[in-house]
C-alpha cells in the first residue's frame, strides 16, 4: 500500500474515480439508506480514511453522483437541438442519433442511471430540468419549421421524458432491447403516429 491507504501505483484521481464507481454500484443495488461507507471502501479495496480524503461523508458522494447524472442528461438534451434548414430525412436521422446516444449512455452507466432516474430524492427535479430543455429545443424547432405550429411542446417534452424513463427501466436496463431499437421506436411513434 502506498501512503494514505491508496493501492500501490494508484493516483488520487484514480482512487477518487474508483470510489465514485463503487459507490454508484452500492447505491444502485442497496439504496441510499442501506449503503454504508464501509461497504463502498471494501468494494474499492481502499481504507475508510482514504474515503474521507475525497468526500466529506456518504451524502457528499451520493450528491456528486446525482450531479454527474444531471449534468450529462442536460448536456445530451442541449446537444439534441436541430439546427435550421435540415431536410426532413436528415432531421429524423439527427433526432434518432441524439436519442440513441442518450440511451447508450444510460445503458453503459446502469448504476448512475438507477440513481439519477429512480433512487435520488432529486430525480423529479432532474426530469423537470430535462423536460424544460427539451421543450426549449422543441419551441426552437417549431419556429424553424420542423414541427406543426400548434404543437403543445410541453406535452411532447413530458411524453418523451416519460417514454425514456419507462423504457430505460423496462427494456434498456433489463437488456431486452438495444438503444437503437428503442430510439427508432420512439422517433417513429412521435414523428409518424400509430395510423398507417
Amino acid at each position: 500500500m502506498a501512503e494514505r491507504g491508496r493501492p500501490k501505483g494508484a493516483s488520487g484521481e484514480e482512487s477518487r474515480a474508483l470510489l465514485l464507481d463503487k459507490a454508484a454500484e452500492e447505491f444502485a443495488q442497496n439504496g441510499y439508506h442501506e449503503t454504508k461507507v464501509s461497504s463502498i471502501v471494501k468494494k474499492a479495496s481502499l481504507s475508510q480514511p482514504s474515503f474521507y480524503l475525497y468526500f466529506k461523508n456518504k451524502e457528499a458522494i451520493f450528491e456528486e453522483l446525482e450531479d454527474i447524472f444531471r449534468l450529462r442528461i442536460v448536456d445530451f438534451a442541449k446537444k439534441s437541438r436541430l439546427q435550421p434548414d435540415l431536410e426532413f430525412s436528415t432531421a429524423k436521422e439527427r433526432i434518432t442519433y441524439g436519442l440513441k446516444s442518450l440511451l447508450e449512455f444510460l445503458s453503459k452507466n446502469p448504476n448512475l442511471t438507477k440513481i439519477g432516474f429512480y433512487i435520488s430524492s432529486r430525480a423529479d427535479e432532474v426530469k423537470i430540468q430535462f423536460i424544460a430543455q427539451i421543450k426549449e429545443n422543441l419551441d426552437f424547432e417549431v419556429d424553424a419549421g420542423y414541427f406543426r405550429q400548434d404543437l403543445d411542446t410541453q406535452i411532447v417534452a413530458e411524453c418523451l421524458i416519460g417514454m425514456i424513463e419507462r423504457l430505460t427501466f423496462s427494456q434498456l436496463l433489463s437488456q431486452q432491447k438495444e438503444p437503437k431499437e428503442i430510439a427508432d421506436a420512439i422517433v417513429n411513434l412521435l414523428l409518424y403516429g400509430m395510423i398507417e
